[in-house]
């Protein structure tokens, strides 16, 4: 036990990497407005514009995410998940209480503040757990990136057939699981989540590699487990009581790798031998072939015009925000990201409406199916990306700009309003927001560099409040209104297939111009893409050179 909880093992590291799972498998609360929207507007006389601009208080909590940002350079990590865990349990408390018609329901402006905060508690889980981990694991970003926000992906998913199965989907209890949970989880990661030194040497990436797939494998399992659920209709009690304890049974099997980790490690320690005879060594992203001689050479020039001038960081070199936002590359990805995430969370906040506008009575099953088919979207294109980085040297952004234009058509398909369209088009918006956030968050890293990550992330982030204003509060909120007819008690309604048909014709041409900037990316990062292949060659080959050594000198 001493082995495992050692600050520097790596089987702490892996311990902590398990909790940060279970930290995203329930940060993903920010996707469920859809769960208890209706329960709001009925409760509270909403129009939809009102009740859409409610979604928007929740998205512009992830604005005040820079707070969490600039913090993640100056608190450790247990600090930053209690101010979380904290504030979620306030703003969805309240909401609970509304919605359990324990108080009154507040004032509109009053509302519009604790959804904020319910918001604004995931982006300090987010950056914690991003941050953390996009630094222990730095050689493998694309893995990691895949499997956290695979999970976020699944969090919907999660709390949606949990209270399926315990509580038949009340509004209330529902609620009540995002404020109670997410405090609970965010305890336990305090003790364990820790920056600790990235893998060095063949052996413990090896290592990382391995048990990657395990985390992806057993993700995969729970992906299907919960589809499995939601597409097998009613569940009697008991049943529904077993597949509950199943899943929390799957959430905690990812433990049997820092257990293993630490088996491996007492037997190492035991025998006294070490696997890594290279130490740790914390390699840049970018490695140059370059001989000891000339290199000492260019950092004595580089020097001395340092004195005279300071250079601007290159693409792939650390970059402070301020230098970030300067460049068009910046832009290019910010722009992007907002036509993909913002209309998909046009999509997501809207998700109830749009089931009963086309005639169905459980809405429950499209949140389920966009939760589940988003994890499958992140999880595949972070290991994929990085596979092809590897193999080829394709660009990352390469997988954003597919991801909009099957966005575009996914939208053209909700459109048209045929039998099964809202089925698809779930599954296809699902599995393209998965893609969009699983792999920008590892390209800002490679383009802007590790140093100040944690607050370069929350800039681009900003996208989810300003998308969702953009595309839920005002373009589906006063579509929708424009359509929509009066109901008793001020609120209103709208059933058919045109209450959203102009919206996601907009959407379509949204994320076709989101495909234009990716692909104008893609040629832009080309030549950074291919040193980053080049690196990966030449530390491979120096592990081997010295693999073939220690072995020609053990031999002699």
């Amino acid at each position: 036990m001493g082995v495992m909880l050692s600050p520097t093992s790596s089987s702490r590291k892996w311990l902590g990497f398990v909790t940060a799972v279970w930290v995203q498998a329930i940060s993903g609360n920010n996707y469920t407005f859809s769960n208890y929207s209706d329960a709001l507007k009925a409760l509270m006389s909403l129009t939809q514009m009102e009740l859409n601009n409610l979604s928007v208080a929740k998205d512009v909590g992830k604005a005040f995410g820079i707070l969490a940002g600039l913090a993640s350079d100056r608190l450790p990590t247990p600090v930053i998940l209690l101010i979380g865990s904290l504030e979620g349990f306030i703003g969805y408390g309240v909401q609970w209480l509304v919605v359990s018609q324990r108080i009154s329901p507040l004032p509109y402006w009053q509302m519009c503040i604790f959804l904020c905060m319910g918001g604004n508690s995931t982006t300090w889980m987010n950056t914690a757990v991003l941050v953390t981990c996009m630094r222990n694991f730095r050689k493998n970003r694309g893995p990691v990136s895949g499997i956290l926000k695979g999970y976020v992906g699944l969090s919907t998913a999660i709390f949606t057939d949990l209270c399926t199965a315990l509580f038949s989907d009340s509004p209330s209890n529902f609620l009540l699981m995002l404020a109670v949970i997410p405090a609970l989880v965010c305890f336990a990661a305090v003790l364990f989540l820790r920056e600790t030194p990235p893998a060095a040497g063949q052996t413990q990436e090896k290592e990382e590699t391995r048990y990657f797939m395990v985390f992806n494998v057993v993700a995969i399992i729970i992906a299907f487990y919960l589809l499995a659920f939601d597409v097998t209709g009613n569940h009697g009690h008991v049943l529904s009581l077993a597949f509950a304890i199943g899943l929390l049974i799957l959430l905690a099997s990812p433990l049997a790798v820092p257990l293993h980790s630490a088996l491996q490690n007492w037997t190492l320690f035991d025998s006294k031998t070490d696997p890594d005879i290279e130490g740790q060594i914390d390699e840049p992203l970018l490695v140059q072939e370059t001989a000891p001689e000339t290199q000492s050479k260019k950092e004595i020039v580089r020097k001395s015009e340092d004195v005279e001038i300071k250079r601007r960081p290159l693409i792939g070199e650390d970059h402070t925000i301020l230098e970030a936002i300067k460049t068009l590359d910046f832009w290019i990805l910010f722009v992007s990201f907002l036509c993909g995430v913002g209309t998909g969370l046009a999509v997501m906040n809207n998700l109830g409406q749009m089931g009963l506008a086309l005639g169905y009575v459980d809405v429950s099953i499209f949140v389920s199916l966009t939760s589940i088919w988003g994890f499958f979207g992140r999880i595949a294109s972070g290991s994929v990306s990085e596979y092809f980085i590897e193999r080829a040297a394709t660009p990352r952004p390469l997988w954003n700009a597919a991801s909009q234009i099957l966005m575009a058509i996914g939208y053209i398909v909700m459109a048209m309003a045929l039998p099964g369209s809202l089925y698809i088009g779930s599954i296809v918006v699902g599995i393209c927001y998965g893609v969009r956030v699983a792999v920008t968050v590892p390209t800002a890293s490679e383009l802007f560099g590790l140093k100040y990550y944690g607050l370069i992330y929350n800039i681009l982030i900003l996208n989810l409040p300003l998308g969702s204003f953009l595309f839920s509060g005002l373009l589906a909120g006063f579509l929708y209104d424009a359509q929509a007819t009066s109901t008793a008690g001020g609120g209103n309604t709208c059933v058919g297939p045109h209450c959203y048909r102009l919206v996601f014709v907009i959407m379509s041409l949204a994320c076709i111009l989101g495909f234009g900037l990716d692909i104008l990316l893609v040629f832009r990062t080309k030549t950074l893409y291919s040193l980053i292949y080049a690196s990966k060659r030449i530390r491979k080959s120096r592990v081997n050179s010295t693999s073939v050594r220690g072995e020609q000198r053990l031999l002699s």
